[in-house]
C-alpha cells in the first residue's frame, strides 16, 4: 500500500487516475463512499503493491519509507544509498517487498451480545486474543461476572483466543483498596485463583490478563508474589498469563499509577505484558496526542532494558479527543472522538488536517457554531504506520487495542498490510 496525503483539489476519482487504482478499491480500504468529500491533510490508503517510487521535489527518503511502511535503514540499504539525505527529484527508489513479520494482536471489548458479535465478525481475522473487559474483583476474592458467552463463541469462530481480564475496577475507577485487600491476604488470593480457574475452564478462556492499576506502592512485592502464584497454578493447565503495565519511562518513576508496576519482575514472571502506551492526551487533561510516538518510544526503551522484546505488546488507541479551548484544569472534560468522526467534523467545519512530526499524530482546530475554538487530536493511517514501524524495528511481540467498536477502518487495513496475525485457535 501507499499512504497519500490529500492536497487541495484532490478527489477519490483523481487519486484513482493518478495511481491507476479503481475508486471502489480506494474507498473500501479507507471506509469511505465514492461520494466522500476529502479533507486537506487527510491520509488516504492507496491499495497497491508498489515496486518503485519516483522522488518528487521536496521529498525525503524518510518520508518515502513512511509512505510505504518500510524503515529508513531498510530502504537505504536496499537501494545502495549511503547518505539518506542525498536523493534528488526524478530518482527512482525501489521499494523492497519484505516478508511480513508475524505478531500477536489483542483487542479489548466492552461490547457484548449482538453488538459485540458483529464487531468480532468484522475484526476477528485481525485478532490473536479477544479480551472482554472486565471481571471486577471484590475484596473477598470473588468477582462480578459477565454475560460474554456470545462473544466468546464468536471469537472461536474467528480463531481469536478468548483472554479473561480481571481488574480492581469499582465505581468508575481503579480501587487501591481492592488491590490491597487481595494482595495482602493469602486466603483471598487462593479463593480468587480458584474462581479464575473454574471460570476459565467453564467459559473456554485460553489466557488471563491481570489489569490491577493504582496498586499501593507499598504492595509492589506482594503484587509480584501474587503474579507468581497465578502463573504457578495456570501454567500447568496450559493457560497463558499477562499483565497490563502503566507507561513507565524509568524504574524510579513517581506516582501511584507507576510505583507498584515492577517491569523487571513482570517480564520475568508472566508470559507477556501489555504496555498501556496511550492517554498522554486524555479527557480531563490538556490537549495532546493520545499516543505520541516520541513518548511511546521512551516507554519501550525502558521496557526493553529490563525484559526481552518477545514479551512486550504495545498498547494502541483507536480514538482521539475533541478539546474546547481554552483548556481549564478541572473544567469540562473532552469527549472521545473516533477517527471517522474526526474526519466528518473536519469536513463539517472546513478544517485542514495538520500532522505533528514529533508525536507522529494528526490534529486540527476549528470554531463551533458558538464561536468557541476546538482542537482535535486523533489517529490516522500515517500515525498507525509509524507505530507499526516501531513494532517491526524493535521486534515486539505485538500490539493491543483499546477499545474495539470505535470506527477506524484504516487501522485494520494498515495492520494487515504490515503483519501476519498469529492465531492460537
Amino acid at each position: 500500500m501507499q499512504i497519500h496525503v490529500v492536497q487541495k483539489g484532490d478527489s477519490l476519482w483523481q487519486l484513482s487516475q493518478k495511481y491507476d487504482v479503481p475508486v471502489d478499491d480506494i474507498a473500501a480500504a479507507n471506509g469511505l463512499s465514492k461520494q466522500n468529500i476529502l479533507v486537506i491533510g487527510q491520509s488516504i490508503i492507496i491499495p497497491i503493491e508498489a515496486g518503485s517510487h519516483k522522488v518528487l521535489h521536496g521529498e525525503t527518503l524518510w518520508a518515502i519509507a513512511q509512505r510505504y511502511g518500510v524503515t529508513l535503514k531498510e530502504l537505504a540499504r536496499f537501494n545502495g544509498i549511503k547518505n539518506p539525505a542525498l536523493i534528488y527529484p526524478g530518482q527512482t527508489i525501489v521499494i523492497p517487498q519484505a516478508v511480513k513479520p508475524t505478531i500477536e494482536v489483542n483487542g479489548y471489548t466492552e461490547k457484548f451480545g449482538p453488538a459485540g458479535v458483529e464487531i468480532i465478525e468484522k475484526i476477528g481475522p485481525y485478532l490473536t486474543y479477544l479480551s472482554p473487559f472486565s471481571y471486577r474483583v471484590r475484596p473477598d476474592g470473588t468477582f462480578i461476572e459477565l454475560d460474554e458467552t456470545a462473544i466468546i463463541l464468536a471469537a472461536y469462530e474467528q480463531r481469536a483466543a478468548p483472554m479473561m481480564v480481571i481488574t480492581n475496577f469499582e465505581n468508575g475507577t481503579f480501587s487501591p483498596d481492592i488491590a490491597h485487600a487481595v494482595l495482602a491476604n493469602p486466603e483471598v488470593q487462593e479463593r480468587l485463583i480458584a474462581n479464575i480457574l473454574d471460570l476459565m475452564e467453564n467459559k473456554g478462556y485460553l489466557a488471563l490478563n491481570i489489569d490491577f492499576e493504582y496498586v499501593p506502592p507499598a504492595d509492589r512485592e506482594l503484587y509480584n508474589a501474587f503474579l507468581q502464584k497465578v502463573v504457578d497454578q495456570l501454567h500447568p493447565r496450559n493457560y497463558l498469563v499477562s499483565t497490563c503495565l502503566a507507561p513507565k519511562q524509568s524504574a524510579d518513576q513517581i506516582g501511584t499509577l507507576y510505583e507498584a508496576h515492577d517491569y523487571p519482575a513482570h517480564g520475568r514472571i508472566v508470559d507477556f505484558v501489555i504496555l498501556m502506551t496511550y492517554e498522554w492526551g486524555w479527557s480531563g487533561g490538556p490537549p495532546l496526542a493520545v499516543a505520541p510516538l516520541n513518548e511511546v518510544v521512551k516507554v519501550l526503551n525502558y521496557a526493553l532494558s529490563v525484559m526481552p522484546p518477545e514479551k512486550i505488546i504495545m498498547g494502541m488507541p483507536l480514538y482521539g479527543y475533541d478539546w474546547t479551548l481554552p483548556y481549564v484544569k478541572g473544567g469540562k472534560w473532552a469527549p472521545t472522538v473516533s477517527p471517522e468522526a474526526a474526519l466528518n467534523r473536519a469536513i463539517q467545519y472546513g478544517a485542514d488536517i495538520q500532522y505533528n512530526e514529533e508525536s507522529q499524530s494528526p490534529f486540527y482546530s476549528y470554531y463551533d457554531e458558538e464561536g468557541r475554538e476546538h482542537i482535535v487530536w486523533f489517529e490516522d493511517a500515517r500515525s498507525v504506520q509509524a507505530k507499526f514501524n516501531i513494532v517491526k524495528a524493535y521486534n515486539l511481540r505485538g500490539v493491543s487495542y483499546w477499545v474495539l467498536g470505535i470506527p477506524f477502518p484504516q487501522n485494520w487495513y494498515v495492520l494487515g498490510a504490515n503483519f501476519t496475525i498469529k492465531k492460537l485457535v
